[in-house]
């Protein structure tokens, strides 16, 4: 392995700080990337879409769950997936979609961003319910497909994040990323920079009127935040 130079430290942080310049760089690109996101037309959502939960039958608007904004992720897990590693279906779900949930941070920050993360598959509940555990992924909702939704929002043939608002009973569809743009997802400052309110902070740029509070005065411990008025 052809490996760099061993430098002295006064050599090694003169580098560092080079290349700090860049990485500064790359993140006020990023911030203007997501100010542009929550700049984006929204697409009303028309069809009355249904999955089946743990607790039955379900709206997409019963998918958000009180909150205001949904994320959601289409994970492939089904008898058809073929796409797995060291085992078969029920047992194992699509590898790169079980890496995709290793990494999805607690989702209680998200909801106290008055935003839910959520997953489906075509797989039956009692399928996902029992991956979800033998996983350690009981914290993150889950869902049935049961109709078209897939095939519309551009996840039928491959994996893909939607976001979606919800203003009363109507619901739009705000964002989606797919292919390498999934590989970044997982972390909660990574999902609020896809959704139409953004981190929700007062130093973002928004538009005009939209729900910002300082930084670090709401973060919380995941266990410590109050539950969300429904």
């Amino acid at each position: 392995m052809n490996t760099p130079p061993i430098v002295s430290p006064q050599e090694w942080q003169a580098a560092r700080e080079k290349l700090l310049v860049k990485e500064k760089e790359l993140t006020r690109a990023r911030d203007a990337l997501a100010a542009e996101r929550r700049r984006m037309p929204w697409m009303s959502v028309e069809k009355n879409y249904r999955f089946e939960g743990p607790t039955g039958s379900a709206s997409l608007g019963d998918v958000f769950e009180g909150r205001r904004q949904l994320i959601v992720y289409r994970f492939f897990y089904g008898p058809d997936v073929t796409t797995t590693a060291n085992g078969e279906y029920p047992e194992r779900a699509c590898v790169g979609c079980s890496m995709v949930a290793d990494q999805v941070a607690h989702p209680a920050h998200l909801n106290a961003r008055d935003t839910t993360l959520a997953f489906v598959s075509r797989a039956p509940q009692a399928d996902i319910q029992g991956l979800k555990e033998r996983m350690g992924w009981e914290a993150i909702p889950w869902y049935t497909l049961t109709d078209d939704f897939d095939a519309d929002f551009g996840v039928d043939e491959w994996h893909g994040t939607n976001a979606f608002v919800r203003d009363g009973d109507r619901i739009s569809r705000t964002y989606f990323v797919d292919s390498r743009g999934d590989e970044a997802m997982g972390s909660t400052w990574s999902y609020l920079d896809i959704t139409a309110l953004g981190r929700q902070e007062e130093w973002e740029d928004s538009p005009a009127g939209y729900p910002q509070t300082p930084p670090y005065q709401w973060w919380n411990y995941h266990d410590a935040y109050a539950e969300p008025t429904k």
